[in-house]
């Protein structure tokens, strides 16, 4: 699972550096030195889409950047993003952004332009920020910096002086729907400049706020600036669990962008990814005469 996971990731990587350059699943597949068949299973089953869906929505969320930052003649867009002609670009980009790409770069700059003189896009339906000095950070919708669709959330710092100050950006839900079922929360994430670590967390908690699962990627950091990329965490939820929280975290300075989550259950071949939680109270003394 691991290796996959390392295997995917080198993939994705691979392709977001080719976007503009013709890809097919041959030579995708011949980076991961598995067969293409093989490869297509493995890639699906943890990015839950395939890989040529994956490249289409990657260069058309490139395209609708260009549309709106650039000044670039629509059927330059098309060709550089390896579409065969400015209809079959028109076609697939109306399928996703339901409206043609002339027409999406008038309504969504005027709406941009709206929301940046009012600042609209701080606060983020659903979401809301934490962390040991939140305060210094700040939270946001971001439709520059895109992986898929129209927009991403990012966590920034602002006034971040301490390395070990963090923030996160997180939701908290009953956990009902999955008590007893192990589940992956995936997501893509990009980082600029993260100087101490980011990633994504999960925890599982029961009624006493007691923490059963937990992980935050402390043992798999991600640092420094990266491109667009795929994570995920994999924890049980024991029949006691009461609330699941989820979100990004940013520790130290740097900005940390998150976009695609996706909650879904596994079986129990696939390994957790739970850490061990320190502090719990142990059953008995142990090293008492300090030989251990």
């Amino acid at each position: 699972m691991y290796n996959h996971e390392i295997i995917i990731k080198k993939i994705i990587l691979y392709v977001e550096e080719n976007l503009h350059e013709p890809l097919n699943l041959e030579n995708i597949a011949a980076q991961s030195n598995f067969s293409k068949y093989h490869f297509h299973r493995i890639f699906q089953s943890m990015v839950g889409m395939t890989v040529t869906e994956y490249i289409r929505l990657r260069r058309l969320a490139n395209a609708s950047f260009a549309l709106l930052y650039t000044s670039e003649r629509i059927l330059d867009i098309a060709l550089y993003y390896q579409f065969e002609s400015q209809e079959s670009f028109t076609r697939a980009f109306k399928e996703i952004y339901k409206l043609p790409p002339g027409k999406y770069r008038r309504m969504m700059s005027d709406v941009n332009k709206i929301k940046e003189e009012t600042n609209m896009d701080t606060k983020v339906k659903g979401w809301f920020l934490s962390g040991s000095n939140p305060f210094n950070y700040e939270m946001g919708i971001d439709h520059e910096v895109v992986h898929q669709g129209k927009a991403s959330g990012y966590l920034k710092s602002k006034t971040v002086l301490d390395s070990t100050e963090f923030a996160t950006m997180m939701q908290t839900f009953k956990a009902n729907q999955f008590v007893g079922k192990r589940i992956r929360l995936s997501c893509f994430i990009r980082t600029e400049e993260v100087d101490k670590f980011a990633g994504m967390w999960m925890r599982v908690d029961d009624t006493m706020e007691d923490v059963l699962q937990f992980d935050n990627m402390s043992n798999r950091p991600i640092k420094g600036t990266t491109n667009w990329n795929h994570y995920s965490i994999i924890l049980d939820v024991p029949t006691q669990s009461a609330v699941i929280s989820f979100g990004i975290i940013l520790s130290g300075q740097g900005t940390v962008w998150a976009d695609q989550f996706t909650f879904e259950e596994v079986n129990e071949s696939i390994p957790t990814t739970n850490l061990e939680v320190h502090g719990e109270l142990l059953d008995e003394p142990v090293n008492l005469s300090f030989d251990e």
